[in-house]
């Protein structure tokens, strides 16, 4: 359905990957599908974005 959504959007081929890759990595760190994570597991991860990966708020705004 997220892909089906973006082509909707009319989001560019590029940034559908670059969405379905960050999704793949928030996924991943929790070790869990994205459809059983939620907002706690949003700001979890952003929370590890910001102090482990030391992301910029504004690229975790793009994630969240």
């Amino acid at each position: 359905m997220l892909i089906e959504d973006m082509k909707v959007r009319n989001l560019a081929p590029l940034t559908q990957e670059t969405y379905v890759h960050h999704i793949s990595m928030f996924a991943r760190h929790f070790g869990q599908s994205p459809e059983a994570l939620g907002p706690e597991e949003i700001r979890t991860y952003q929370v590890h974005l910001a102090t482990e990966k030391e992301l910029s708020a504004n690229s975790q705004l793009a994630i969240s």
